[in-house]
Order: structure tokens, then sequence, then C-alpha cells
């Protein structure tokens, strides 16, 4: 029966087998740790995305002011002069031929326009 090759903890003393990295007495490293064989790793990232955002109006659309909106819905709502003017014709042709959706639609936009910002963006 043979014995394991041996050797010593550099910092307790015990003695421990000769391929411990760390000793199991007092925890510590006796030898340096072999790096393991690791894989070569290419990172192949042509990125070459660009912003190419051409928005015109801003941010957020066009600016309108909430102003000149709210006079034109309440004096011209009936005929949708305020649907025209922040660009939406489909919806000022509606109100024009249904007289501001029979005058619901007028209500509730010169309400609604009271609460946003000024300007705000369409």
């Amino acid at each position: 029966m043979s014995q394991p090759e041996m050797k010593f903890c550099k910092h307790c003393g015990q003695q421990i087998a000769a391929a411990a990295v760390v000793c199991p007495r007092c925890g510590c490293q006796v030898e340096q740790m072999q790096q393991a064989a690791q894989p070569n790793i290419v990172i192949n990232n042509a990125n070459t995305n660009t912003n190419v955002n051409n928005d015109c109006y801003g941010p957020h659309g066009r600016a309108r002011s909430k102003w000149t909106a709210f006079l034109l819905c309440f004096f011209l709502g009936y005929i949708g002069a305020h649907k025209f003017y922040e660009g939406k014709t489909g919806m000022g042709i509606l109100y024009l031929c249904t007289g501001g959706l029979c005058g619901i639609g007028w209500v509730i936009d010169t309400v609604a326009l009271l609460f946003k910002p000024d300007p705000y963006y369409v």
C-alpha cells in the first residue's frame, strides 16, 4: 500500500495532499490555482445603426396653440374649424356635415381644450 504524496501547509504546518490548493485545516490558499483553458471568445459587433428620424414637427408632432384652438372651437366648433386648425381634415368635414356631431362633439371638444397644455402637439 503506497502513501499518497504529501506536503505541508505554508500557514499552519498541517500535512496536506500534494495536489491540494487550499489547506483543509486553516482554509488558506497554498498554491496558485491553475487556470482552466478558456474558450477564445470573438465579439463581432458591427453595429452600424443610425437614427434617421426626420421628424420636422418636433418631438411630438405639430405644435398648436391651446387658446387659438379653444376660440375656434367655441365660436366655430359646430362647423369644425378647430379640427381643420389641428390638421384633422376628416374630422373637420364630419363636424361640418353633422353640426359638430349634433352639438355634443362641439361641447366635449370645448371642455377638453381647456385641459390641454399650451402649446399642445397634434
